[in-house]
């Protein structure tokens, strides 16, 4: 039996209305969904390894295969995992993060970044906490070794991405997705939260997954 997995995004978490709104859809046809809290109660100190090591605490014993579902910071996290771990067998990835740091950094500006650094912790807007939450530089240092070259398990893969993503550009999944042939990419008229295609992401992700019951929930 698959093992299902979702990934919350950066500065998000376990309550977020994607996360439940998939979870609820599962939930409807009989089947669970495990949604890890990637903040750990430790926002300050997350890192994608940290997560990478998180998730894979959550796979099961007897080797039963492992579906991931990660939203942007976790698409990008979800990727690595099934490229570490052979027990992951299929990725559903929502406005995966590629090329998160090259999109994020230049948003700060060169100064904020060196002040970053410099000072240890950046104040980080946290939409699941609804406050701003100090953020260590580790997590900058840690990142920039996922590289998404390394990405080369032939995974079933399907990447639902908003052809406005304001946060992830489109291009990176047009990008990630035109070398791996085992990659399907659907782009849908949505932004970055994908709030209103949610009914479309499930159908993909009915299909995609070959779930039972109806796709119309």
């Amino acid at each position: 039996m698959n093992y299902f997995i979702y990934l919350h995004g950066f500065a998000s978490s376990l309550h977020s209305a994607k996360a439940q709104d998939i979870s609820d859809r599962f939930a409807k046809i009989g089947i669970k969904l495990t949604i890890p809290d990637l903040n750990a109660s430790d926002f300050s100190h997350l890192t994608i390894n940290r997560q990478i090591n998180q998730v894979a605490a959550e796979f099961p014993d007897d080797s039963a295969p492992v579906t991931l579902i990660g939203s942007s910071l976790g698409g990008l996290t979800a990727a690595h995992l099934g490229q570490k771990y052979p027990q992951v067998q299929s990725l559903v990835l929502l406005a995966p993060a590629f090329g998160f740091l090259s999109h994020w950094l230049p948003k700060l500006g060169d100064e904020q970044v060196q002040r970053w650094q410099q000072e240890k912790y950046l104040m980080v807007d946290h939409y699941g906490e609804k406050r701003s939450l100090p953020l260590s530089y580790d997590f900058v240092t840690d990142a920039q070794q996922y590289q998404e070259a390394v990405l080369q398990r032939p995974i079933p893969t399907l990447i639902l991405h908003g052809k406005n993503d304001e946060v992830i550009p489109i291009t990176a999944s047009r990008e990630f997705a035109i070398s791996r042939p085992w990659v399907k990419l659907v782009e849908l008229d949505s932004d970055h939260a994908l709030g209103n295609v949610m009914a479309e992401i499930w159908q993909a992700i009915h299909l995609f997954c070959q779930l039972p019951g109806s796709c119309k929930i």
